[in-house]
């Protein structure tokens, strides 16, 4: 069924997903990405008055959670479950907000998964086909996914059975990998002939171009699946020779689904379960999954076509509600390098936890660090100097500074009308909180409360009411009664993305009810008359700390690596994807020949009819040049104006789609990290 895209927030329920985590290891912080934007979105929403619910799930089945169970000496329930009750303390302990979380193995997943694939195979969409499948000829059992590591048909580097997890990334067929070699024995594999089933995906090409077409969310969703929806669309292979799993339904065989046939199935099953529990007066799963719901998937940058090409073809073949958008979050590296939990390196969940640190102050700066489809860096010093600067300079400086002067001087909030000028900047924040949700942009929603206690600093250091108090005591009431206003305005903004913080606001507001409850039109309701003396929000974190922490990680990643050949963060590792260095050398006189020079990027508009291409606009210093640059996939276009770049301004002009280009913008690696300077070098000096 295919969605309108009416403004949020509608009339129709909507329901917010995230990625399944995967329960075979522990959290760390560049899983919690997707699951803490997940919850500001969906807590967003709700602040705007959407009825929303937001679901998700342990990821149980497959052969990565087989093999290390096996690998264990336990059954893989036993090894998943264990996991998985990790998670839900976990996610509790940020703060996650679930309205339902439950895993794959339930019984309302497997009875709704077999009904789902029961529907695709009578409705003529499952066929069966003979295929080679690796088979470990010591053990005489067949090699699923994860149980056979080989060559990557495509590019040739080192891969996984069913993912090129170290080069091209691609999702592989069984069958597919070259010099298969078994998991279990170390042995060469051989390929033998097995019947598995196979989802008619060809048949439903027309429909996906359409509907990646007018699906909504992030530029890399949209773009990263056209190659694979415009191109030669071929059936995918549903069935595995596995013990672990959901049985394949209605047939006399020994194969269970494959793990990306249940996982995001998942989604209505949670959904489902939460309607079980409220009832459907409250919240009824089947209006939003079986007619007009809005579905919004949040999800990692790995797993995009599993959420743009299968599952909303599936979907479509049933009968279900397609989704709205789908969100496509950057990779999270650390000291510009990928997580790695074989290396240590790695920041985890429960580490952050145990160090006794403020979940939001990681919810901040996860959600606003970088626009969500960028790739985010994580540093205990970059850490610090966010939380010290923005959450305590900024707005904790002002919240603390405005309800203690009220306190003092009124006993809460002074007895006159709100100033109008506080008022209409409130308004225009709530505009851009609404602008940001509708633009499907986390960082804009987690950074609008701390612009306004921005505006509330500069506000209150400007009018300076401790002057006032004496000269003109009715006009230090009145700037006193905006400043408490906008605290009040910055706690319901401010409450997605730091709900522990703005409860703390609300309380010492002595507002009633609870923060969560609020929406937008509660910002501009008057504060409470009274409440009592705050207390300060936030408390510095010291160099020494930081210093600690960082030498703590680098002692970690100093020791010998594990080999973990079922390491789901490898894919993440820069270091695997080194180019070797030329043997060609060119003279001095060759490199001065090249005119560098530092930009600043002033407009950036995708170019109609090509996926990859923007065209830039570079202020050069000289002048500004028109450039085309292949960063529509990996870069959030509308961030790109304010960025400074390095060009090669001599480069010989070029036309690509039919747009000139006088000019190339350098970037680093496969994610195009656009190179740029340390300091503030003006537009158009040389490099050199």
């Amino acid at each position: 069924m295919n969605r309108s895209h009416d403004p949020f927030p509608t009339d129709r329920p909507a329901v917010v997903t995230c990625g399944l985590p995967y329960a075979n290891g522990d959290l760390h912080i560049g899983h919690l990405r997707g699951n803490l934007s997940a919850d500001v979105f969906a807590r967003a929403l709700e602040t705007l008055g959407q009825q929303t619910a937001y679901v998700c799930g342990s990821d149980m089945h497959g052969t990565p959670i087989a093999v290390e169970a096996e690998q264990e000496g336990v059954p893989p329930e036993e090894f998943a479950l264990r996991y998985h009750e990790q998670y839900e303390e976990t996610f509790e302990r940020f703060n996650v907000d679930f309205d339902n979380y439950g895993h794959t193995h339930q019984p309302t997943n497997v009875k709704l998964t077999q009904e789902i694939v029961h529907t695709l195979d009578k409705k003529g969409y499952v066929t069966e086909k003979a295929i080679e499948v690796a088979w470990d000829p010591t053990e005489e059992q067949p090699l699923p996914d994860r149980y056979v590591e080989g060559t990557c048909p495509y590019c040739g580097s080192t891969a996984r059975g069913d993912e090129c997890d170290e080069g091209c990334g691609r999702h592989l067929e069984p069958g597919e990998i070259e010099e298969p070699t078994s998991v279990i024995t170390g042995n060469p594999a051989e390929y033998r002939t097995r019947e598995h089933k196979f989802f008619r995906l060809s048949e439903l090409q027309e429909y996906l171009q359409a509907f990646i077409d007018r699906l909504e969310g992030t530029d890399n969703a949209r773009n990263q699946p056209r190659e694979w929806i415009e191109g030669e669309l071929k059936d995918w292979c549903i069935t595995r020779d596995l013990d672990w799993g959901i049985d394949y339904p209605d047939e006399e065989t020994d194969l269970v689904l494959y793990v990306w046939v249940d996982a995001p199935i998942e989604y209505i099953a949670s959904t489902k379960q939460y309607t079980d529990r409220v009832g459907a007066d409250v919240y009824d799963w089947e209006t939003t999954w079986r007619d007009d719901g809005e579905i919004v998937h949040v999800i990692g940058p790995d797993i995009i076509q599993h959420h743009t090409v299968f599952w909303p073809a599936m979907l479509h073949a049933v009968g279900y509600t397609e989704p709205r958008a789908v969100m496509a979050s950057g990779f999270v590296t650390l000291n510009g390098e990928g997580f790695s939990t074989s290396r240590n390196r790695a920041v985890w969940a429960r580490e952050y936890l145990d160090e006794g640190f403020d979940p939001d102050l990681l919810r901040y700066y996860i959600t606003t660090h970088s626009g969500f489809q960028q790739d985010l860096d994580f540093s205990w010093d970059r850490f610090q100097e966010r939380v010290n600067s923005e959450l305590l300079g900024t707005l904790g400086n002002f919240i603390y500074r405005s309800l203690l002067f009220a306190y003092r001087n009124y006993g809460g909030t002074p007895d006159v009308p709100c100033p109008q000028p506080v008022a209409d900047r409130i308004e225009t924040a709530l505009g851009s909180f609404q602008e940001g949700v509708n633009d499907y942009s986390i960082r804009e929603i987690g950074t609008v409360p701390v612009e306004l206690a921005r505006f509330g600093n500069e506000y209150i250091q400007r009018n300076e009411p401790w002057k006032l108090t004496d000269e003109d005591p009715e006009r230090a009431a009145t700037v006193i009664r905006g400043c408490v206003q906008l605290a009040k305005a910055i706690a319901v903004l401010l409450e997605p993305t730091a709900p522990q913080t703005a409860t703390r606001i609300w309380k010492q507001l002595d507002e009633a009810g609870s923060v969560h409850d609020a929406t937008l039109d509660t910002a501009l309701v008057a504060p409470s008359e009274q409440f009592d003396e705050p207390t300060e929000l936030f408390e510095p974190i010291e160099d020494e700390r930081v210093d600690t922490l960082t030498q703590r990680l680098e002692d970690r990643q100093a020791q010998p690596e594990v080999d973990d050949p079922t390491d789901e963060d490898e894919a993440t590792d820069a270091e695997t994807a080194l180019e070797p260095l030329s043997e060609d050398r060119i003279s001095f006189e060759q490199f001065q020949a090249l005119d560098l020079r530092v930009g600043r990027i002033t407009d950036a508009e995708p170019i109609e009819g090509a996926d990859k291409l923007v065209k830039l606009a570079v202020d050069i210093g000289h002048e500004t040049r028109q450039v085309v640059a292949g960063l529509r996939q990996l870069h959030d276009v509308e961030e790109l104006p304010g960025t400074r770049v390095v060009l090669l301004a001599n480069l010989e002009k070029a036309e690509l789609f039919g747009v000139e280009s006088d000019g190339m913008v350098l970037a680093a690696g496969e994610e195009a990290d656009l190179l740029t300077t340390h300091g503030e070098t003006p537009p158009g000096t040389s490099i050199k």
